[in-house]
């Protein structure tokens, strides 16, 4: 019996310990995104990051030995949130090329809101070779909507779907490197991307989309 209560009461140690490592994995992510979405990767510092996640060096470096391993844990985590977003949208079920329009939306949205995304998309224009894209998080699905639109000629005959791809990746990266808006207008990621959609669409589809 004593037995029993000793190895239940270490699973239990094991369980809080785990809990707790996770907790403080996590709280170094938050604020690694936070540190690089306002100084960049150049200017982000392991230190800053582990004075704002209260944790000490030590622990920081037990869980990530770089500023590279957690820039890449911040865009691991960016492209979870943002493949999970990506897959409510072109589970709507509507047209390709409208599912097209909404899933940029639904990115602007998360660059605004995100701390994790906007971090990630800094990241992919900061160190391209050296922390893996967040772009690859949502190219494809975005890819695979376009080829579908222009089988179904919604794209206008000379909007080769790789291309429009390419131009989305542009348009994204616009948007989140610059989300401020004149004043009485839309805002943010989501505000610049509404104003500037329409005449992407309108130079893209085809007359009858």
């Amino acid at each position: 019996m004593v037995g029993a209560w000793v190895a239940v009461a270490g699973q239990g140690r094991v369980m809080v310990t785990q809990d707790r490592a996770a907790r403080t994995r996590q709280a170094l992510i938050a604020a690694a995104a936070a540190d690089i979405d306002t100084n960049g990767y150049d200017g982000a510092t392991l230190s800053a990051i582990s004075s704002a996640a209260r944790v000490s060096m030590g622990a920081l470096t037990f869980h990530f030995s770089s500023k590279r391993a957690l820039a890449e844990a911040v865009v691991e985590e960016a492209c979870v949130l943002t493949r999970q977003r990506t897959a409510v949208a072109v589970a709507a079920g509507s047209p390709p090329l409208q599912v097209a329009v909404e899933l940029l939306r639904c990115l602007a949205d998360l660059l605004d809101e995100s701390v994790l995304v906007r971090a990630a998309a800094l990241l992919a224009r900061e160190r391209p070779q050296a922390v893996p894209g967040w772009h690859q998080a949502w190219v494809p699905a975005l890819s695979a909507l376009l080829t579908e639109a222009a089988d179904l000629g919604q794209l206008h005959r000379e909007a080769r779907p790789d291309a429009v791809a390419d131009l989305a990746v542009y348009l994204l990266t616009a948007v989140e490197v610059n989300r401020s808006a004149p004043a009485g207008e839309g805002r943010g990621a989501e505000g610049a991307l509404a104003r500037l959609l329409p005449f992407v669409k309108r130079a893209v589809a085809s007359g009858d989309a």
